[in-house]
């Protein structure tokens, strides 16, 4: 009965967490271009990103609730109390972000409370974990950053027709879509994407097949908007962004909802509770962020950092979603904070300058550092003045 009520306690802290990341990350920064570019209002915005996410959650949200709950730490597993003490304190600190109109980093966040009540545990650091985390997290703003910035040049170019230029980067996306992994589509216990399902039903050389099925669904997407661009360019570009809108907020789920609820993974053996139940549950508190406090995010991202026309925000989006699934499928926690500021900033710089606040800027890296810090001494200091009078 004790540890019946110590996992209820801690499922009502990873659901504050789930509803902090929904109302901070997950639910304000996939439809954030959009809303610059007025191609959405704020508040259906938070609404659609909600359900989205939900989805999201549920279909991809394995890969990094495992990574966060069982392999940021080595030689312990995280008791009740440390999750409830990494949980609480990660979901303090990105709910001040939210109120405070700064986007904490959730990804930093959490990872620094995670490890800092496994270390004060006992535990020893997951180096190779981290390397591999941080890499990507080094990797986002440059990467991200720097697509933005070309795929706006290329759609500002004289030389590069509109109604060529918008099919094109269509197809991409279609080609990243046809290779994104689903629960859904897998065998019991794996995932697989809809052009390894189709070829794999097709038969054949795996490799040959899986290259003609991607290209064949990039194809259709890239006649898709070939044929909404011709008929109205500037409604064309619009739908596009809403597209893309939508598969950055699958993708926020998907990543996002790890990081609420994977401390309460080594907490689930003795009831034999299954993973997607956790997901629902954690995909639930994220569409309750969005749709109760995602708007005041959505705002300061969206009108804050750059000023966005519907060509820089689809830059914007286009790597976000890439970034978004490589970081689902390797099971990294990456913060969607991180991933759409970068490629606003790129996809601004492409205008100049001027189209980026700088001092934003500084200040929302500054508390992407301190939040990692801060989490960790936090959640290590909470963790071992709660140890010791227990």
């Amino acid at each position: 009965m004790a540890s019946l009520a110590i996992l209820l306690v801690a499922a009502g802290a990873s659901l504050f967490m789930a509803w902090a990341i929904g109302a901070g990350s997950s639910g304000s920064t996939p439809f954030a271009p959009a809303v610059g570019a007025n191609a959405i209002s704020v508040m259906r915005a938070g609404f659609v990103v909600g359900i989205l996410g939900l989805a999201g959650a549920v279909f991809q949200g394995a890969n990094v609730t495992e990574a966060v709950g069982q392999e940021l730490i080595r030689g312990v597993t995280l008791s009740p109390v440390a999750a409830v003490v990494g949980l609480t304190t990660a979901a303090i600190l990105v709910a001040f972000g939210v109120f405070a109109g700064y986007p904490i980093a959730t990804a930093f966040t959490v990872t620094g409370a995670v490890v800092g009540v496994g270390l004060a545990l006992g535990g020893d650091p997951a180096w190779a974990k981290y390397r591999q985390i941080a890499a990507l997290w080094l990797a986002v703003p440059f990467v991200g950053g720097g697509i933005a910035y070309a795929t706006a040049r290329f759609l500002r170019s004289e030389g590069v027709p509109e109604r060529l230029a918008v099919p094109a980067l269509g197809g991409v996306v279609g080609i990243i879509l046809a290779n994104v992994e689903f629960v859904f589509l897998g065998s019991a216990g794996e995932q697989s994407s809809i052009a390894a399902s189709i070829a794999t039903a097709i038969g054949g050389p795996p490799l040959a097949l899986l290259a003609l099925v991607s290209l064949a669904l990039a194809a259709l997407a890239a006649a898709a908007l070939w044929w909404d661009v011709r008929e109205n360019g500037n409604r064309g570009q619009r739908h596009f962004l809403l597209v893309l809108g939508g598969l950055v907020a699958f993708s926020a789920g998907g990543s996002q909802v790890g990081l609420a609820i994977g401390p309460l993974v080594p907490l689930l053996g003795p009831f034999d509770l299954p993973i997607v139940v956790v997901l629902i549950g954690g995909g639930i508190g994220l569409l309750i962020g969005s749709w109760t406090g995602a708007p005041r995010m959505i705002k300061a991202i969206s009108q804050d950092y750059s000023s966005l026309g519907p060509r820089r925000s689809i830059a914007a989006l286009i790597p976000s979603f890439a970034i978004a699934q490589t970081a689902v499928f390797f099971g990294i926690p990456v913060s969607f904070n991180e991933i759409i500021v970068s490629a606003i900033v790129g996809s601004g710089y492409a205008a100049g300058n001027s189209a980026v606040s700088k001092e934003k800027m500084l200040k929302t890296v500054a508390a992407w550092v301190g939040s990692l810090v801060l989490a960790l001494g936090v959640s290590y200091g909470a963790f071992t003045a709660v140890d010791t009078l227990l």
